[in-house]
Protein backbone atom coordinates (compact mmCIF):
# COMPACT_ATOMS: atom_id res chain seq x y z
CA UNK A 1 0.00 0.00 0.00
CA UNK A 2 1.48 3.34 -0.99
CA UNK A 3 1.95 6.00 1.67
CA UNK A 4 0.51 8.49 -0.84
CA UNK A 5 -2.95 7.25 0.09
CA UNK A 6 -2.55 8.44 3.67
CA UNK A 7 -3.95 11.90 4.17
CA UNK A 8 -1.56 14.08 6.21
CA UNK A 9 -2.98 15.07 9.58
CA UNK A 10 -1.53 16.65 12.69
CA UNK A 11 -2.14 13.42 14.60
CA UNK A 12 -0.60 11.17 11.95
CA UNK A 13 3.07 10.27 11.83
CA UNK A 14 5.43 8.36 9.61
CA UNK A 15 6.88 6.77 12.73
CA UNK A 16 5.81 6.54 16.37
CA UNK A 17 8.13 5.12 19.00
CA UNK A 18 6.75 3.47 22.12
CA UNK A 19 9.14 3.84 25.03
CA UNK A 20 12.04 6.27 25.45
CA UNK A 21 15.05 4.46 26.82
CA UNK A 22 18.50 4.62 25.22
CA UNK A 23 17.35 2.51 22.24
CA UNK A 24 14.43 4.61 21.04
CA UNK A 25 16.11 7.81 22.19
CA UNK A 26 18.92 6.93 19.80
CA UNK A 27 16.46 6.56 16.93
CA UNK A 28 14.66 9.77 17.87
CA UNK A 29 18.01 11.59 17.84
CA UNK A 30 18.96 10.27 14.40
CA UNK A 31 15.52 11.04 12.95
CA UNK A 32 15.77 14.61 14.23
CA UNK A 33 17.99 15.29 11.20
CA UNK A 34 15.46 13.73 8.81
CA UNK A 35 12.44 16.07 8.74
CA UNK A 36 10.86 14.00 5.97
CA UNK A 37 10.12 11.36 8.62
CA UNK A 38 7.73 13.10 10.98
CA UNK A 39 7.90 11.22 14.23
CA UNK A 40 6.74 11.04 17.80
CA UNK A 41 8.23 9.10 20.73
CA UNK A 42 6.07 8.43 23.77
CA UNK A 43 7.01 7.24 27.26
CA UNK A 44 4.79 6.70 30.27
CA UNK A 45 7.36 8.05 32.75
CA UNK A 46 6.83 11.65 33.82
CA UNK A 47 10.44 12.46 32.93
CA UNK A 48 13.43 10.64 31.53
CA UNK A 49 14.97 7.99 33.76
CA UNK A 50 17.61 5.32 33.27
CA UNK A 51 18.13 2.94 36.17
CA UNK A 52 17.92 5.95 38.46
CA UNK A 53 17.73 3.83 41.61
CA UNK A 54 20.76 1.84 40.51
CA UNK A 55 23.05 4.85 40.24
CA UNK A 56 25.32 3.76 43.07
CA UNK A 57 28.03 6.39 43.68
CA UNK A 58 31.25 5.57 41.89
CA UNK A 59 29.76 3.24 39.28
CA UNK A 60 30.90 3.62 35.69
CA UNK A 61 29.99 2.49 32.19
CA UNK A 62 31.57 -0.64 30.76
CA UNK A 63 31.62 0.78 27.21
CA UNK A 64 33.41 3.60 25.42
CA UNK A 65 32.13 7.18 25.39
CA UNK A 66 31.84 6.84 21.62
CA UNK A 67 29.05 4.29 22.09
CA UNK A 68 26.55 7.02 22.81
CA UNK A 69 23.20 7.62 21.12
CA UNK A 70 24.52 8.64 17.71
CA UNK A 71 28.28 8.88 17.26
CA UNK A 72 28.92 5.48 15.66
CA UNK A 73 26.19 6.19 13.10
CA UNK A 74 26.44 9.96 12.66
CA UNK A 75 29.45 11.58 14.36
CA UNK A 76 28.23 15.01 13.20
CA UNK A 77 24.98 14.73 15.14
CA UNK A 78 24.22 17.43 17.74
CA UNK A 79 23.04 14.65 20.08
CA UNK A 80 26.44 13.12 20.74
CA UNK A 81 28.07 12.83 24.16
CA UNK A 82 30.73 15.28 23.03
CA UNK A 83 28.00 17.76 22.01
CA UNK A 84 26.50 17.35 25.47
CA UNK A 85 29.81 18.12 27.17
CA UNK A 86 30.32 21.15 24.90
CA UNK A 87 26.79 22.39 25.52
CA UNK A 88 27.38 22.16 29.28
CA UNK A 89 30.65 24.07 28.96
CA UNK A 90 32.81 21.35 30.46
CA UNK A 91 34.68 19.69 27.60
CA UNK A 92 38.09 20.63 29.04
CA UNK A 93 37.10 19.63 32.56
CA UNK A 94 36.02 16.20 31.34
CA UNK A 95 39.25 15.72 29.43
CA UNK A 96 41.39 16.83 32.36
CA UNK A 97 39.53 14.56 34.77
CA UNK A 98 41.01 11.62 32.80
CA UNK A 99 38.23 9.21 33.65
CA UNK A 100 39.16 5.65 32.82
CA UNK A 101 35.44 5.07 32.29
CA UNK A 102 32.47 7.44 32.11
CA UNK A 103 30.64 7.85 35.42
CA UNK A 104 27.29 6.14 34.90
CA UNK A 105 25.38 9.06 36.38
CA UNK A 106 27.06 11.40 33.88
CA UNK A 107 25.88 9.20 31.02
CA UNK A 108 22.38 9.12 32.50
CA UNK A 109 22.40 12.92 32.62
CA UNK A 110 23.55 13.01 28.99
CA UNK A 111 20.61 10.82 27.97
CA UNK A 112 18.21 13.10 29.84
CA UNK A 113 19.74 16.13 28.10
CA UNK A 114 19.18 14.51 24.69
CA UNK A 115 15.55 13.77 25.51
CA UNK A 116 14.90 17.31 26.70
CA UNK A 117 16.21 18.98 23.56
CA UNK A 118 14.14 16.85 21.18
CA UNK A 119 10.58 18.20 20.74
CA UNK A 120 9.43 14.88 19.30
CA UNK A 121 9.96 13.12 22.63
CA UNK A 122 6.99 13.19 25.00
CA UNK A 123 6.80 11.93 28.59
CA UNK A 124 3.89 11.27 30.91
CA UNK A 125 1.78 9.48 28.29
CA UNK A 126 0.96 5.77 28.26
CA UNK A 127 0.23 3.78 25.11
CA UNK A 128 -2.68 1.53 26.02
CA UNK A 129 -3.25 -0.38 22.79
CA UNK A 130 -2.14 -0.57 19.17
CA UNK A 131 -4.57 -1.56 16.42
CA UNK A 132 -4.24 -1.66 12.65
CA UNK A 133 -6.48 -0.67 9.75
CA UNK A 134 -4.34 0.53 6.83
CA UNK A 135 -2.32 2.44 9.43
CA UNK A 136 -1.46 1.76 13.05
CA UNK A 137 -3.81 3.36 15.54
CA UNK A 138 -2.34 4.05 18.95
CA UNK A 139 -4.69 4.82 21.81
CA UNK A 140 -3.00 6.47 24.76
CA UNK A 141 -4.36 7.77 28.05
CA UNK A 142 -4.44 11.23 26.44
CA UNK A 143 -5.34 10.89 22.76
CA UNK A 144 -5.48 8.72 19.65
CA UNK A 145 -2.77 8.99 17.00
CA UNK A 146 -1.94 7.04 13.85
CA UNK A 147 1.31 5.99 12.23
CA UNK A 148 2.59 4.19 9.18
CA UNK A 149 5.26 2.50 11.30
CA UNK A 150 5.84 1.90 14.99
CA UNK A 151 9.05 1.19 16.90
CA UNK A 152 8.72 -0.63 20.21
CA UNK A 153 11.53 0.13 22.62
CA UNK A 154 10.10 -0.49 26.07
CA UNK A 155 13.33 -1.96 27.41
CA UNK A 156 13.74 -4.54 30.12
CA UNK A 157 12.23 -5.05 33.53
CA UNK A 158 13.84 -6.44 36.68
CA UNK A 159 13.67 -10.21 37.02
CA UNK A 160 13.63 -12.13 40.28
CA UNK A 161 13.43 -15.95 40.49
CA UNK A 162 10.26 -17.56 41.84
CA UNK A 163 11.90 -18.00 45.23
CA UNK A 164 11.96 -14.25 45.74
CA UNK A 165 9.23 -12.17 47.36
CA UNK A 166 9.76 -8.50 46.69
CA UNK A 167 9.14 -6.08 49.52
CA UNK A 168 10.97 -3.90 52.02
CA UNK A 169 13.49 -6.62 52.93
CA UNK A 170 13.79 -8.31 49.53
CA UNK A 171 14.40 -6.02 46.59
CA UNK A 172 15.92 -6.02 43.12
CA UNK A 173 19.19 -4.19 42.62
CA UNK A 174 17.34 -1.86 40.24
CA UNK A 175 15.79 -0.32 43.40
CA UNK A 176 19.04 -0.36 45.36
CA UNK A 177 19.67 3.33 46.05
CA UNK A 178 16.31 3.84 47.79
CA UNK A 179 15.90 0.38 49.27
CA UNK A 180 19.40 -0.25 50.64
CA UNK A 181 19.22 2.32 53.41
CA UNK A 182 19.47 1.71 57.14
CA UNK A 183 21.27 -1.60 56.80
CA UNK A 184 23.72 -0.98 59.63
CA UNK A 185 24.13 -4.05 61.85
CA UNK A 186 22.00 -6.27 59.58
CA UNK A 187 22.72 -9.51 57.75
CA UNK A 188 22.59 -8.85 54.01
CA UNK A 189 22.79 -11.41 51.19
CA UNK A 190 23.49 -10.33 47.62
CA UNK A 191 22.39 -12.87 44.98
CA UNK A 192 23.90 -12.54 41.51
CA UNK A 193 27.48 -12.61 40.22
CA UNK A 194 27.41 -9.98 37.47
CA UNK A 195 28.40 -6.32 37.50
CA UNK A 196 25.26 -5.20 39.35
CA UNK A 197 25.80 -7.73 42.13
CA UNK A 198 29.44 -6.68 42.42
CA UNK A 199 28.51 -3.00 42.66
CA UNK A 200 25.94 -3.66 45.39
CA UNK A 201 28.36 -5.87 47.31
CA UNK A 202 31.14 -3.28 47.03
CA UNK A 203 28.86 -0.52 48.25
CA UNK A 204 27.81 -2.57 51.27
CA UNK A 205 31.34 -3.53 52.35
CA UNK A 206 32.52 0.06 51.79
CA UNK A 207 30.18 1.47 54.41
CA UNK A 208 31.54 2.48 57.79
CA UNK A 209 30.52 3.00 61.36
CA UNK A 210 26.84 2.50 62.12
CA UNK A 211 26.06 2.10 58.40
CA UNK A 212 28.13 -1.07 58.01
CA UNK A 213 26.06 -4.28 57.96
CA UNK A 214 26.89 -7.01 60.45
CA UNK A 215 27.52 -9.53 57.67
CA UNK A 216 27.47 -9.36 53.87
CA UNK A 217 27.29 -12.59 51.86
CA UNK A 218 27.61 -12.79 48.09
CA UNK A 219 26.07 -15.79 46.29
CA UNK A 220 26.58 -16.52 42.60
CA UNK A 221 25.78 -19.37 40.23
CA UNK A 222 29.08 -18.82 38.48
CA UNK A 223 32.16 -20.73 39.57
CA UNK A 224 33.92 -17.54 40.52
CA UNK A 225 33.56 -13.77 40.30
CA UNK A 226 34.68 -13.46 36.72
CA UNK A 227 35.88 -10.30 34.95
CA UNK A 228 34.33 -8.97 31.79
CA UNK A 229 36.20 -9.98 28.64
CA UNK A 230 36.98 -6.61 27.12
CA UNK A 231 39.83 -7.74 24.89
CA UNK A 232 40.08 -6.54 21.27
CA UNK A 233 38.98 -9.63 19.38
CA UNK A 234 36.18 -10.37 21.83
CA UNK A 235 34.92 -6.84 21.29
CA UNK A 236 34.49 -7.73 17.62
CA UNK A 237 31.36 -9.57 18.77
CA UNK A 238 29.94 -6.08 19.23
CA UNK A 239 30.36 -4.96 15.64
CA UNK A 240 27.60 -4.76 13.02
CA UNK A 241 29.22 -7.45 10.87
CA UNK A 242 29.06 -9.98 13.69
CA UNK A 243 25.45 -9.07 14.50
CA UNK A 244 24.51 -9.82 10.89
CA UNK A 245 26.52 -13.05 10.96
CA UNK A 246 24.86 -14.11 14.21
CA UNK A 247 21.42 -13.39 12.75
CA UNK A 248 22.05 -15.99 10.03
CA UNK A 249 23.05 -18.80 12.39
CA UNK A 250 20.90 -21.75 13.35
CA UNK A 251 18.92 -21.14 16.58
CA UNK A 252 20.92 -23.84 18.38
CA UNK A 253 24.22 -22.19 17.44
CA UNK A 254 22.94 -18.79 18.55
CA UNK A 255 21.88 -20.12 21.95
CA UNK A 256 25.22 -21.87 22.46
CA UNK A 257 27.14 -18.71 21.56
CA UNK A 258 25.17 -16.55 24.00
CA UNK A 259 25.75 -19.02 26.81
CA UNK A 260 29.47 -19.43 26.13
CA UNK A 261 30.27 -15.74 25.62
CA UNK A 262 28.18 -14.23 28.41
CA UNK A 263 31.27 -12.78 30.11
CA UNK A 264 31.87 -10.53 27.10
CA UNK A 265 28.72 -8.71 28.17
CA UNK A 266 27.93 -9.55 31.78
CA UNK A 267 31.32 -9.95 33.43
CA UNK A 268 32.56 -7.67 36.19
CA UNK A 269 34.87 -4.73 35.51
CA UNK A 270 38.39 -5.49 36.72
CA UNK A 271 38.50 -2.21 38.60
CA UNK A 272 35.40 -3.23 40.54
CA UNK A 273 36.87 -6.65 41.35
CA UNK A 274 40.08 -5.01 42.52
CA UNK A 275 38.17 -2.62 44.78
CA UNK A 276 36.17 -5.52 46.24
CA UNK A 277 39.28 -7.59 46.92
CA UNK A 278 41.13 -4.71 48.52
CA UNK A 279 38.16 -3.82 50.72
CA UNK A 280 37.92 -7.44 51.93
CA UNK A 281 41.67 -7.45 52.64
CA UNK A 282 41.41 -4.32 54.79
CA UNK A 283 38.39 -5.61 56.70
CA UNK A 284 39.90 -9.00 57.42
CA UNK A 285 43.60 -8.32 57.93
CA UNK A 286 43.86 -4.65 58.85
CA UNK A 287 40.70 -3.96 60.82
CA UNK A 288 40.15 -7.49 62.12
CA UNK A 289 36.57 -7.88 60.82
CA UNK A 290 37.11 -11.56 60.10
CA UNK A 291 33.42 -12.51 59.95
CA UNK A 292 32.08 -9.56 57.96
CA UNK A 293 32.23 -10.97 54.43
CA UNK A 294 31.19 -14.30 52.93
CA UNK A 295 31.93 -15.25 49.31
CA UNK A 296 29.88 -18.16 47.99
CA UNK A 297 30.13 -18.73 44.21
CA UNK A 298 29.04 -21.86 42.32
CA UNK A 299 25.78 -22.09 44.22
CA UNK A 300 22.07 -21.92 43.45
CA UNK A 301 19.44 -20.40 45.72
CA UNK A 302 16.74 -23.08 45.71
CA UNK A 303 14.43 -21.72 48.39
CA UNK A 304 13.66 -18.70 50.53
CA UNK A 305 11.54 -19.04 53.66
CA UNK A 306 10.47 -16.59 56.32
CA UNK A 307 12.45 -17.18 59.48
CA UNK A 308 10.13 -17.69 62.47
CA UNK A 309 12.27 -15.37 64.58
CA UNK A 310 13.47 -12.71 62.12
CA UNK A 311 14.48 -12.24 58.51
CA UNK A 312 14.81 -14.94 55.87
CA UNK A 313 16.39 -18.36 55.47
CA UNK A 314 17.96 -18.96 52.07
CA UNK A 315 18.44 -22.59 51.10
CA UNK A 316 21.46 -22.94 48.81
CA UNK A 317 22.84 -25.90 46.85
CA UNK A 318 26.43 -26.25 45.68
CA UNK A 319 26.54 -26.96 41.95
CA UNK A 320 29.50 -29.37 42.16
CA UNK A 321 28.27 -31.16 45.28
CA UNK A 322 24.60 -32.00 44.66
CA UNK A 323 24.62 -34.71 47.32
CA UNK A 324 25.98 -32.45 50.06
CA UNK A 325 23.61 -31.04 52.69
CA UNK A 326 22.01 -27.75 51.72
CA UNK A 327 23.54 -24.58 53.10
CA UNK A 328 21.28 -22.22 55.00
CA UNK A 329 21.96 -18.47 54.98
CA UNK A 330 20.27 -16.22 57.53
CA UNK A 331 19.44 -12.80 56.15
CA UNK A 332 17.63 -9.71 57.30
CA UNK A 333 17.77 -8.31 53.75
CA UNK A 334 18.17 -9.93 50.34
CA UNK A 335 19.41 -7.99 47.31
CA UNK A 336 18.47 -9.75 44.08
CA UNK A 337 21.01 -8.83 41.39
CA UNK A 338 19.47 -11.39 39.05
CA UNK A 339 19.21 -9.45 35.84
CA UNK A 340 16.47 -8.22 33.57
CA UNK A 341 14.01 -9.64 31.07
CA UNK A 342 12.28 -7.88 28.13
CA UNK A 343 9.32 -5.85 29.33
CA UNK A 344 5.82 -6.94 28.44
CA UNK A 345 4.19 -5.52 25.32
CA UNK A 346 0.55 -5.90 26.29
CA UNK A 347 -0.41 -2.87 24.20
CA UNK A 348 0.17 -5.03 21.10
CA UNK A 349 -2.66 -7.39 22.14
CA UNK A 350 -5.09 -6.25 19.37
CA UNK A 351 -2.59 -7.36 16.68
CA UNK A 352 -0.65 -10.01 18.61
CA UNK A 353 -2.04 -12.94 16.62
CA UNK A 354 -0.71 -11.33 13.42
CA UNK A 355 2.90 -11.25 14.62
CA UNK A 356 5.31 -14.13 14.11
CA UNK A 357 7.36 -15.38 17.06
CA UNK A 358 10.77 -16.92 17.47
CA UNK A 359 10.60 -18.67 20.83
CA UNK A 360 10.00 -16.00 23.47
CA UNK A 361 10.79 -13.19 21.05
CA UNK A 362 9.00 -11.53 18.18
CA UNK A 363 10.61 -12.78 14.97
CA UNK A 364 12.45 -9.97 13.20
CA UNK A 365 14.02 -9.45 9.79
CA UNK A 366 17.48 -8.04 9.06
CA UNK A 367 16.22 -4.49 9.77
CA UNK A 368 14.66 -5.36 13.14
CA UNK A 369 11.13 -5.30 11.69
CA UNK A 370 8.72 -7.95 12.94
CA UNK A 371 7.49 -10.57 10.49
CA UNK A 372 3.72 -10.21 10.31
CA UNK A 373 0.79 -10.60 7.91
CA UNK A 374 0.33 -6.87 7.29
CA UNK A 375 1.37 -4.73 4.30
CA UNK A 376 5.06 -4.68 3.44
CA UNK A 377 5.24 -0.90 3.83
CA UNK A 378 3.84 -0.96 7.36
CA UNK A 379 6.45 -2.07 9.85
CA UNK A 380 6.63 -2.87 13.55
CA UNK A 381 10.24 -2.53 14.66
CA UNK A 382 11.51 -3.77 18.00
CA UNK A 383 14.59 -2.52 19.80
CA UNK A 384 16.47 -4.26 22.60
CA UNK A 385 14.21 -7.31 22.45
CA UNK A 386 16.00 -9.79 20.19
CA UNK A 387 18.92 -11.16 22.16
CA UNK A 388 18.18 -14.66 20.93
CA UNK A 389 18.22 -13.57 17.28
CA UNK A 390 20.84 -10.81 17.36
CA UNK A 391 23.12 -11.92 20.18
CA UNK A 392 24.53 -10.44 23.36
CA UNK A 393 25.06 -7.10 21.62
CA UNK A 394 21.31 -6.51 21.25
CA UNK A 395 20.64 -5.21 24.80
CA UNK A 396 24.12 -3.66 24.96
CA UNK A 397 24.85 0.01 24.25
CA UNK A 398 27.53 -0.96 21.72
CA UNK A 399 25.24 -1.34 18.69
CA UNK A 400 22.56 1.10 19.79
CA UNK A 401 23.34 3.77 17.16
CA UNK A 402 23.92 1.24 14.37
CA UNK A 403 20.59 -0.52 14.98
CA UNK A 404 18.78 2.83 15.03
CA UNK A 405 20.54 3.79 11.80
CA UNK A 406 19.34 0.63 10.11
CA UNK A 407 15.76 1.30 11.22
CA UNK A 408 15.98 4.94 10.11
CA UNK A 409 17.32 3.86 6.72
CA UNK A 410 14.40 1.45 6.27
CA UNK A 411 11.97 4.23 7.07
CA UNK A 412 13.65 6.45 4.47
CA UNK A 413 14.11 3.75 1.85
CA UNK A 414 17.90 4.13 1.77
CA UNK A 415 20.92 2.18 2.97
CA UNK A 416 23.75 4.06 4.62
CA UNK A 417 27.27 2.85 3.94
CA UNK A 418 28.43 0.88 6.96
CA UNK A 419 31.84 0.75 8.59
CA UNK A 420 34.34 -1.84 7.49
CA UNK A 421 33.73 -5.39 8.68
CA UNK A 422 35.70 -7.15 11.39
CA UNK A 423 39.21 -8.41 10.70
CA UNK A 424 37.78 -11.83 11.51
CA UNK A 425 36.11 -13.92 8.80
CA UNK A 426 33.04 -15.06 10.70
CA UNK A 427 31.50 -17.17 7.93
CA UNK A 428 32.96 -20.14 6.07
CA UNK A 429 34.21 -19.11 2.65
CA UNK A 430 33.65 -21.19 -0.44
CA UNK A 431 36.84 -22.78 -1.85
CA UNK A 432 38.47 -20.74 -4.57
CA UNK A 433 38.26 -22.20 -8.05
CA UNK A 434 41.29 -24.22 -9.09
CA UNK A 435 41.39 -22.05 -12.21
CA UNK A 436 42.41 -19.14 -10.02
CA UNK A 437 45.64 -20.98 -9.28
CA UNK A 438 46.47 -22.04 -12.83
CA UNK A 439 49.56 -20.64 -14.44
CA UNK A 440 49.79 -19.42 -18.00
Amino acid sequence: MSTDHVRPRSDHYRCIGIGVGPANLSLASLLHARPEVNNLFIDRKEAFGWHDNQQIPGTTLQVSMFKDLVSLADPKSPFSFLSYLHDQGRVYHFLHAQFADIPRLEFRNYLAWASQRNPNVVFGETVQEVGFDEVFTLRTDRRTVTAENIVVGVGNQPWVPPQGTLGATQFHVNDYVEAARNLGGKRVVVVGGGQSGAEAFLDLISRSGNELPRRISWISRRRNYFPIDDSPFTNDYYMPSHSDYFYGLRPEARATFNAQQILSSDGISESTLRDVYQAIYVHRFVEGNTDLVGLHPNRDVVGVEKNPVSGWDLTVRHNDEPGAPAEIFDADVIVWATGFRPARMDFLAPIADRLERDGDELRIDEDFAVHWDGPADRSIFVQNAARGQRGLADPNLSLNAWRSQRIADRLCGVRTDEQLASFIEWSAKAPESSAAWSIG
